[in-house]
């Protein structure tokens, strides 16, 4: 689970550093694409404008030089090539001026229209010469030349010089403007920049505090399952030793109580014989009733033992039988009075839940005998849901969990662990003790 999560967190991390690296790649490519579109548009618009101009300027100047051969051209010939010569210079001076027409932004309208004005009373001066005669062409070449035509056309390339020098300014203000747009873009890259280091700042932080809290979590947890391990290893010391202590137990039982009655039994087979040689019939009848309260005693015995190793009634009665006769037992040697209640219990469980219940109810028993000085237990059990729920509860005096839990506790724990439920613990000094057990139950138990 730590190692998903820190692969996550990685992912995510270094995921959302390369979005807003790709972000900021993005942006910065379309922003200087829109200014060089802007750029190209602007180059392409001022090369086709000054195209324009200079062809309005070249077919000007040549149809001033057409109009001049054409009045001094003296065969008709001649003179037709030469008008025809002027006549296309003007249309396509016309055709370029119609043209810019079309380029025109609304501060240049002023200015175009004065040229337009000058470019039209050049040619409507011009044609007039195509009515003449060629006497009178010969005759007022020189003086039109001089007095109309180099006149009128230096004008009119005056004009075209203004329009020039205003296209010119066009040209600047576009120019101004994209680089109010490169601007635009320094200013807008700096500021994906910074959102981009604060946001992949924000990123690395929370990554790395979230790492650092997993890092903790996991110590936590490697800590907490070193304490297990080693409860672990005490807990089956502790079985071990209580299996020892189990065995000499039995062992002195059997040579106490079982030894001793066999061999009072066999003493009293030898008197038996003996009153029967002597035939002595009433010492007979008192030595065969000495065998059979020593029989008797030693049948309880051993049963005792049984019980107490795994009562017979626990798997032929059930649960809650064998929890009253576990209280009567310790109510009767100890003096602790116990009370068993019981709410809905079924009364098919699975063993190993029937085992735990009453082994948790005997070392609870047994550690309030032992340590408690309680006076009254209380065992509820019940059964609720899909849930098998114990309380053991004492009046003694009570201890703090936190500091004291011997292996006892801690094989409940185990046992309630293994059948993947809980047990708790809930006790203060001088308020006795309260043990819960949860259980959980499969459809087929409940």
């Amino acid at each position: 689970m730590f190692r998903n999560q820190v692969r996550v967190l990685l992912s995510v991390g270094f995921g959302g550093l390369l979005f807003l690296m790709g972000v900021l790649g993005v942006s910065g490519i379309t922003f200087l694409s829109q200014i060089d579109r802007r750029h190209e548009t602007t180059r392409l618009e001022f090369v086709a404008r000054t195209r324009l101009i200079e062809s309005l300027r070249s077919n000007v100047y040549l149809s001033g030089t057409h109009i001049r051969d054409f009045l001094l051209e003296s065969d008709g010939a001649g003179g037709l090539t030469k008008e025809n010569a002027y006549l296309t210079a003007k249309a396509r001076a016309q055709e370029a001026l119609g043209s810019y027409r079309l380029k025109l932004e609304p501060q240049e309208a002023a200015s175009f229209l004065t040229l337009e004005h000058g470019v039209s009373f050049y040619f409507r001066t011009l044609d007039q010469v195509l009515e003449w005669p060629s006497a009178e062409r010969r005759k007022r070449a020189e003086v039109f030349t001089h007095s109309s035509v180099l006149p009128l056309r230096t004008s009119t390339l005056v004009l075209l010089d203004q329009v020039e020098q205003l296209n010119r300014r066009w040209l600047e203000t576009n120019g101004r403007a994209t680089s109010d747009l490169l601007t635009l873009f320094r200013k807008r890259l700096l500021w994906l920049v910074a959102l981009m280091l604060g946001l992949g700042s924000l990123l690395a932080g929370v990554s790395l505090w979230r790492m650092l809290e997993l890092e903790k979590e996991s110590g936590a947890r490697f800590a907490e399952i070193t304490r297990a391990k080693r409860e672990l290893s005490n807990l089956s010391a502790r079985v071990l030793e209580t299996q020892e202590n189990e065995r000499r137990r039995i062992a002195r039982e059997l040579h106490d109580e079982v030894g001793q009655s066999l061999w009072a039994m066999g003493l009293e087979i030898d008197n038996l014989a003996a009153a029967v040689k002597s035939s002595d019939n009433e010492l007979a009848l008192r030595r065969l009733e000495g065998l059979r309260e020593i029989s008797n005693s030693s049948v309880r015995v051993v049963r005792n033992m049984s019980l107490l190793l795994r009562p017979s009634m626990l798997d032929d009665l059930g649960l809650v039988p064998a929890l009253e006769w576990l209280a009567r037992e310790v109510s009767r040697t100890s003096g602790l009075h116990v009370e068993v209640t019981e709410e809905q219990v079924p009364d098919l469980l699975p063993e190993e839940h029937k085992t735990c219940v009453f082994r948790v109810v005997q070392e609870a028993l047994r550690n309030t005998c032992r340590h408690a000085g309680a006076k009254n237990s209380r065992i509820l059990v019940q059964a609720g849901g899909s849930e098998l729920q114990l309380s053991v509860q004492d009046d003694g005096c009570g201890f703090d969990p936190a500091r004291t839990k011997g292996m006892g506790l801690l094989g409940m724990e185990e046992r309630a662990g293994h059948l993947e439920g809980t047990c708790s613990i809930d006790s203060k000094p001088g308020c006795g003790t309260i043990i819960r057990l949860q259980l959980p139950l499969t459809d087929h138990a409940a």
